[in-house]
């Protein structure tokens, strides 16, 4: 079932597990469930991805971001350190550091909260999305998706995040 229904940010909402906006954006299905609007202070976009998604590997300026593993199996990279997280594991990701992350199980889903860090702005990141994404016509994984990498990167520039290399490499089945 599709909704529109959305969290405001200027007063107190609730969504339900299957609402919010949603897109079908690099192979995942992107459900938007807080936008900041203008001025909000946080985003918070839940994502189910399949088996050996990842992004880019790439640094938020300003804004630092906390994702929380719901279901599934995720590699997150940094430099030389990798640390898979499961069901109901939270990692940091600090502006001003290059990640990455994959996914390793067969789907992942997980909850990514941003926030702006000192320039008083509202987060980009969902904006990144929307304007990568198309509207999902279900609730489902897209499947494979035409991925330009030189508009991913622009949209990314222009929403304060610089794509510094490729996704990881792909999985050994």
């Amino acid at each position: 079932m599709e909704t529109t229904t959305k969290i405001h940010p200027d007063h107190v909402s609730v969504l339900a597990s299957d609402e919010g906006e949603f897109v079908h954006a690099l192979d995942n299905l992107v459900t938007f469930k807080a936008t900041p609007g203008d001025t909000g202070a946080l985003a918070a976009v839940e994502f189910s991805a399949p088996r050996g998604f990842g992004p880019p590997l790439h640094c938020h300026r300003d804004e630092d971001e906390l994702i929380v593993v719901f279901d599934g199996e995720v590699a997150f990279r940094s430099g030389d350190t990798e640390i898979v997280a499961t069901d109901g594991a939270c990692a940091y990701l600090p502006h001003g550091i290059p990640h990455t992350y994959q996914v390793l199980s067969d789907t992942a889903r997980m909850l990514s909260v941003t926030a702006t860090v000192g320039s008083g702005a509202a987060p980009q990141f969902d904006k990144m999305f929307r304007a990568l994404g198309v509207p999902a016509a279900s609730r489902t994984l897209p499947g494979a998706m035409k991925i330009d990498p030189g508009q991913v990167a622009m949209i990314n520039d222009q929403h304060g995040i610089d794509v510094l290399g490729p996704p990881p490499a792909p999985l050994a089945d």
